[in-house]
C-alpha cells in the first residue's frame, strides 16, 4: 500500500484535542483524588513497634562502634527473655479487606478516580474520533503491533506504523507520566499507570507486617551478633602507627 498522506486538519481537530482532554482529565483525576483521600490512621503500639524495629537494626549496622558493656546493655533491653522488648507479645494482625468499611471504601474510590474516567474518556474518543488515523511512528514495525497501534481500524495492508485514533488516547494514558511528573511532582495521583500498576500488585491494599513475625526475625538476628569493638585496641595502633613513622 503506498505512503498515505494525513490531512491537517486532523492535526488541530484530533491529535492535539485527544492529547489535551488526556492531560486535563489526568489534572482532574490528581485533584479528585486528592479531596477524596482519607487519612491513614496508624495506631501508636504498631509505630512504636516499628521504630523498635528499627533501632534494633542499627544497633546491629553500628555494634562496633560502641564498647562491649554497652552493645550487652541495649541488647538486653531488646532480647531479655523476660522483660526484653522484642520478647513482649503481640495480637497477631488479623485485618481482612472484605470486612474493613475503610478498605473497602478506599478500594471504591480507587475504581471511581482511576477505572472510571478511563472508560468513560476512552468511550467518548471512540465514538467521537472513530476511524481516524492521528499520526505514524518514526520507524517500522511488524504486523504484530497493529492490534496494539490501530483499534477501531480494520485495514490489512495499512502500515504497522500508523497509528488510530483510539490507540493514540491509550498511548497518551500511558505516556504522560513524565509531563504529570513535571507538572505535578513525583508523587501524583495523574499518573494512571502507576495506579493500576499498584491496584494490581496490591500495594496499595498492602497489610501491615505482623508483629510477632517480625520480633521474632530480629531477636533472632540481634542475638547472634559478635560484637567486635572497633577501638578495643586503638592505643597499640596508635602507638605502633606512630613508630613506624619515626
Amino acid at each position: 500500500m503506498s505512503d498515505l498522506v494525513v490531512d491537517s486538519q486532523i492535526r488541530g481537530w484530533v491529535f492535539l484535542p485527544i492529547v489535551v482532554i488526556t492531560f486535563l482529565v489526568g489534572i482532574l483525576r490528581h485533584y479528585i483524588s486528592i479531596l477524596l483521600a482519607s487519612q491513614k490512621k496508624i495506631e501508636a503500639q504498631q509505630l512504636q513497634d516499628s521504630q523498635v524495629i528499627l533501632r534494633s537494626r542499627v544497633l546491629r549496622e553500628n555494634s562496633r562502634y560502641i564498647p562491649r558493656s554497652s552493645f550487652l546493655m541495649r541488647r538486653q533491653f531488646f532480647n531479655n527473655e523476660e522483660s526484653g522488648y522484642l520478647t513482649q507479645k503481640r495480637p497477631p494482625v488479623t485485618q481482612n479487606v472484605m470486612t474493613d468499611p475503610s478498605m473497602m471504601t478506599d478500594m471504591l474510590k480507587g475504581n471511581v478516580t482511576n477505572v472510571l474516567p478511563m472508560i468513560i474518556i476512552g468511550g467518548w474518543i471512540n465514538w467521537m474520533f472513530s476511524g481516524f488515523i492521528t499520526t505514524r511512528v518514526p520507524f517500522p514495525l511488524t504486523l504484530r503491533f497493529k492490534p496494539m497501534l490501530q483499534r477501531g481500524i480494520e485495514l490489512m495492508h495499512l502500515d504497522a506504523s500508523w497509528v488510530s485514533s483510539a490507540s493514540w488516547y491509550f498511548l497518551n494514558v500511558f505516556g504522560l507520566r513524565s509531563i504529570y511528573a513535571l507538572v505535578l511532582g513525583e508523587n501524583n495521583a495523574a499518573d494512571q499507570a502507576r495506579q493500576m500498576q499498584d491496584q494490581m500488585s496490591g500495594a496499595a491494599m498492602a497489610m501491615p507486617p505482623d508483629p510477632k513475625v517480625a520480633f521474632k526475625a530480629e531477636w533472632e538476628a540481634l542475638e547472634i551478633i559478635d560484637h567486635q569493638w572497633c577501638l578495643s585496641d586503638i592505643e597499640n595502633n596508635v602507638v605502633s602507627e606512630f613508630n613506624s613513622r619515626s
